[in-house]
């Protein structure tokens, strides 16, 4: 229920007594299985990270990484609440852990890993990866809907403005990236920027 609610109307709204009224208890009875709010957010992410523990081992670490990192981006575009809390307080329920540990193994794998040093840095750069590249994503995706507009409207909606603004002559790159730049496909870039980052992480360091 909380996780429904959570996918319709988002985090803001969402309370142990709201739920208490969909399910049509009074909040006591809720307060037997949960103390607050923030028990109930542990909860429903830790529901989100059983589902993100399906993508399982693989053959390779690189394989490991991928799907995990891949299914988590399925769940969080499923249940854009989660990406709020990815990078906040820490998730320490089962799942998240489990989750965890996959990933931290199959990246201690890794070569360019040899020590319990490399392998925080590894785990802080995918992870710093993830978080933005999912919230900015869903954040895209939240101002295309409560605008109305998608990509192809607000260049238009711009056009005059920005063409003024390029035609000056003082913005060479961000011209040819308006001009010749296409509309990439999400998921494809993600997977290409996911890839780069395993790559950079997992070499030997330039000093």
């Amino acid at each position: 229920m909380a996780i429904r609610l959570a996918d319709a109307h988002g985090l803001d709204g969402l309370s142990v007594r709201k739920i208490a009224k969909e399910l049509g208890v009074g909040p006591m009875r809720l307060y037997d299985y949960v103390v607050n709010r923030s028990e109930l957010l542990d909860l429903m992410v830790d529901a989100v990270y059983a589902r993100i523990a399906e993508a399982g081992q693989h053959s390779g670490w690189r394989a490991t990484v991928l799907a995990i990192v891949h299914r988590t981006r399925e769940a969080a575009l499923d249940h854009e609440w989660f990406a709020d809390l990815l990078g906040a307080r820490p998730h320490l329920g089962p799942h998240a852990l489990a989750v965890g540990e996959s990933t931290a193994a199959a990246l201690s794998q890794a070569p360019g890993v040899r020590s319990v040093d490399d392998l925080q840095r590894a785990l802080g750069a995918l992870n710093a990866f993830v978080v933005g590249a999912l919230r900015r994503e869903i954040t895209e995706r939240r101002t295309a809907r409560s605008t109305g507009t998608d990509v192809s409207a607000w260049q238009a909606a711009l056009g005059p403005y920005l063409t003024r603004m390029l035609e000056t002559g003082r913005y060479p790159t961000v011209a040819r990236l308006v001009v010749d730049g296409a509309h990439l496909d999400a998921e494809e870039t993600f997977h290409h920027n996911l890839v780069t980052v395993l790559d950079g992480i997992t070499s030997r360091p330039h000093t």
